[in-house]
């Protein structure tokens, strides 16, 4: 029972984690006993100087509350260097010191109509009268319809990173000193925020990027164009694998459709997240657990090939190994997606591969592409069939390839600016992946993979007659022999007395 909870809980953070973290458009509530509430962290695109109001970034929506404050608490969007003071102090144990560290520099950045009026437009004071603007909202003309609060950030040099939330702190107009926010209730603040790169009041802004942070900007181009990709291989396969029912065509055919469902999901999410800015935060999480079901059943299937099963050898050796380390794989690549999903701080510019679960899962990849090397060294040095040996030595380029890309982009991505760095990875991540998935199709294909593959159990007396004959003086110093080429008959011919 106990363990059920845990499995239910986890699931639980990570749907939280979707659905508050990674929508722009938000829905929520906001008790003021809870001090304070990180809502996202947004990236706006840079600022087109001939098309100034179509790019700009905006952050806009309605914030109010049926209880009546005696004071109204702080709604704050940051850029980077005011924030991460501001965010730091937030848990000193005494808050109305918490509140003044917080606000230190703010206090002469941001605008207030009594004690800054010089300021930037940082701060708003909420809840927002039921009906009507937010006090600090000067312009009204400003506003985008039916909301009471608007953001227009603007950035010529470059894209940026905005952080959203709301602190129970409010300033004295007498003192202007801030001040924790105390109540005997706990008073309930309703919020619904709209994060966007593109003018809501134009029609003219696309909707490829403008519900999307600049940090997945283009990612739904990208997973059209790779979808388009499986949309070709997959048929294909499917043929492929209706031909020849090999139990090697069929793991490879299994772990092709998983990571096509994976995309799909995705995909699905990524089109409903263009046109709402919510998405199927669910969806999403599952199309990433069968992407993670894709990867290691693939990486199951490139172990068994290099130890030569079904090519040169019918009976796997060492299988609670082979296994052990797939399932070992598997649980280390699931521990890094839940980590990164709820115990990684968004605050931090840093990706899944820049934690302590990331870096696991590089060396213990990096460690199993050495023993798939040994083993696949081992297998060709036992091998004396060129047409086998063909296969393997391409086989074992392309599977090289996909062992390798990783740790590399891991160590790329430390370079990389976390506004670039996502879609950096995904972009490399797919294109390995279906370069992989073609390059084993192309190898698998019926016609060429029936010169190499075992496609018959022959009887074990066979079997040792075959490995005598492998390993005779005169097979191995003469020139390779084609024992594909061998039919049935001649191996009864060979076992038959002269």
């Amino acid at each position: 029972m106990y363990n059920k909870d845990v499995i239910i809980e986890v699931f639980v953070l990570i749907c939280v984690y979707f659905q508050v973290c990674q929508c722009t458009h938000l829905k929520g509530t906001f008790k003021s006993n809870e001090f304070f509430n990180f809502l996202i962290k947004f990236g706006s695109q840079k600022t087109d100087r001939h098309q100034a109001k179509a790019t700009h970034g905006y952050i806009f929506g309605n914030i109010s509350s049926n209880h009546q404050f005696s004071e109204r608490i702080t709604f704050a969007v940051l850029d980077r260097p005011y924030f991460l003071e501001y965010y730091n102090n937030r848990v000193l144990s005494d808050k109305n010191e918490a509140c003044k560290h917080m606000f230190t520099i703010l206090s002469k950045r941001a605008f207030d109509p009594v004690c800054n009026d010089k300021g930037k437009d940082y701060l708003r004071r909420i809840p927002c009268p039921k009906g009507k603007l937010c006090e600090d909202e000067n312009n009204p003309w400003n506003v985008i319809k039916n909301h009471q609060f608007t953001y227009v950030i603007q950035d010529f040099d470059q894209p940026s990173f905005w952080y959203v939330s709301m602190v129970a702190c409010y300033r004295n107009t007498t003192t202007c000193e801030w001040h924790h926010y105390e109540s005997s209730v706990p008073y309930q603040i309703d919020y619904d925020i709209w994060l966007v790169n593109g003018n809501p009041n134009s029609s003219a802004y696309s909707t490829l990027t403008y519900q999307f942070s600049f940090d997945r900007q283009n990612t739904l181009e990208l997973y059209l164009l790779f979808w388009l990709c499986y949309m070709v291989l997959v048929p294909l396969q499917c043929h492929a694998v209706k031909i020849q029912k090999h139990p090697v065509t069929k793991l490879f055919t299994a772990s092709l459709l998983l990571d096509f469902i994976a995309l799909c999901l995705i995909l699905i999410h990524t089109m409903k997240y263009a046109l709402d800015g919510e998405g199927y935060p669910k969806v999403a999480m599952t199309g990433d657990i069968f992407d993670i079901l894709s990867r290691t059943s693939f990486m199951l299937l490139l172990l068994l090939l290099a130890k030569g099963w079904a090519v040169t050898r019918l009976e796997l050796t060492w299988k609670p190994l082979v296994f052990a380390i797939w399932l070992g794989y598997g649980i280390v690549h699931i521990l890094l997606y839940v980590w990164n999903l709820t115990e990684v701080d968004i605050i931090e510019d840093i990706d899944e591969y820049q934690t302590w679960p990331g870096w696991l899962i590089i060396v213990f990849r990096s460690l199993i592409m050495v023993w798939f090397l040994y083993e696949l060294r081992t297998t060709m040095l036992y091998e004396h069939n060129t047409q086998k040996l063909n296969f393997l030595l391409h086989f074992g380029a392309s599977s090289l390839v996909w062992f390798i890309y990783l740790p590399i982009l891991a160590l790329i991505a430390l370079h990389v600016s976390a506004l670039w760095r996502f879609k950096l990875l995904l972009g490399i991540t797919y294109s390995a992946d279906c370069f992989a998935y073609c390059v084993m199709a192309h190898l698998l294909w019926p016609t060429r993979s029936e010169q190499y593959f075992l496609l018959k159990g022959p009887s074990l007396a066979d079997l040792e007659e075959l490995d005598e004959f492998n390993e005779a003086p005169h097979i191995v110093n003469n020139s390779y022999t084609s024992l594909s080429s061998m039919s049935s008959l001649d191996i009864c011919r060979y076992d038959d007395p002269p």
